[in-house]
């Protein structure tokens, strides 16, 4: 499915800003289901694939409310399967995740009518306190040892998650969507053709090269059991905390699903793959990896396949979502950008190795 913001029913939030109230047909019904205050409120955090609202009890910050836009996971067991597997990775990991915050009758995912009638549906986490990890590392540079440090830190984490997956046996019932190529791009993804992007005609023929080049490697690498599972999917700077001990919780599940793993590989590059750094931090990341789990010579080929898959999918992205979804270089930086990954990827497909 492919959304416009400004669409209906995502046009609810189309007005808000960070900070801004939430809309009380949302704010109401939440204080109900959670048994919540009269007097607490309910502040916009930010608008992407849902909207997210920071929930503050006496003056305090308490929890994150996730409001899914209608259409995105329409069914309602997919958003509590992603809570089972945050709160399966709590029990049984020592990856730090936030704690799911069941409704007053225990259950997990509320649902939410608006004025038009659209059912939107809603979930909570425990508040975590801390910096969004992205924004301690606003300004570094190739050289810098925490930016290096802190991506092998991410690889070791992500492998974690998928040994945690190869032993895992979800519940009767559990269902997630999935990453394939399909769902990343062309006229059915997910989030929006990068066809649809502002490509010059010498942009859009790097990148058609490029998408049917990875594609070739990635039809040549078939997908097993030890290979592909669940996924976060979206496992990068900007859905990680860091508290002020240097300890990282990782958050935003919503877009978890299953995949080849290494997508996890080419998420955590997103919309940066054509910085002079990307290929420190790959390195860095690949090196994590490989504290926990051990990566084959077709494991990098399936790596940087998927990552020029990713920036265009990303590219497909910003044709669905706010400008304000990203910071303004970072947005200016998405035609350009891909393009300029497309053509690395061509003239050596491992350059993002090296």
């Amino acid at each position: 499915m492919t959304t416009t913001p400004d669409a209906p029913p995502f046009a609810a939030f189309a007005a808000l800003r960070r900070g801004d109230p939430a809309p009380d047909w949302i704010a109401g019904s939440v204080r109900t289901a959670w048994d919540l205050p009269t007097s607490s409120s309910l502040t916009l955090i930010a608008v992407s694939e849902n909207a997210t609202f920071r929930i503050d009890v006496d003056g305090l910050p308490t929890a994150v409310l996730r409001v899914h836009r209608p259409g995105y996971v329409a069914d309602p067991t997919q958003i509590a399967a992603e809570l089972t597997w945050v709160r399966a990775i709590a029990a049984e990991t020592s990856v730090r995740v936030p704690d799911v915050l069941p409704l007053a009758d225990g259950s997990l995912v509320h649902e939410v009518l608006d004025g038009a009638g659209a059912r939107w549906f809603a979930v909570a986490f425990a508040f975590v306190r801390g910096e969004i990890l992205e924004d301690t590392l606003a300004g570094a540079g190739l050289e810098d040892a925490t930016l290096r440090r802190t991506y092998a830190e991410i690889g070791a984490t992500t492998a974690a998650l998928h040994d945690h997956v190869a032993g895992w046996t979800p519940p009767a019932g559990f269902s997630r969507f999935g990453w394939g190529l399909d769902d990343a791009l062309g006229a059915g993804s997910r989030w929006g053709d990068w066809r649809g992007a502002a490509l010059s005609s010498e942009q859009l023929a790097v990148c058609e090269r490029a998408e049917t080049a990875a594609r070739e490697v990635l039809a040549g690498v078939a997908e097993s059991p030890a290979s592909s599972g669940l996924v976060h999917a979206d496992l990068r700077p900007s859905n990680i905390m860091v508290d002020s001990t240097g300890r990282l919780t990782v958050i935003d599940f919503d877009d978890c699903g299953t995949s080849r793993l290494l997508w996890d590989f080419a998420a955590a590059l997103s919309f940066i793959e054509h910085e002079p750094f990307a290929p420190t931090i790959a390195a860095a990341w690949l090196e994590g990896y490989r504290s926990v789990r051990a990566v084959s010579e077709d494991d990098l080929a399936v790596a940087t396949a998927l990552s020029t898959v990713r920036r265009l999918q990303m590219l497909g992205w910003t044709t669905t979502h706010r400008e304000d979804a990203l910071p303004p270089a970072v947005w200016a930086a998405q035609v350009p950008g891909t393009a300029e990954v497309a053509q690395r990827y061509l003239d050596r497909p491992d350059w993002l190795l090296h």
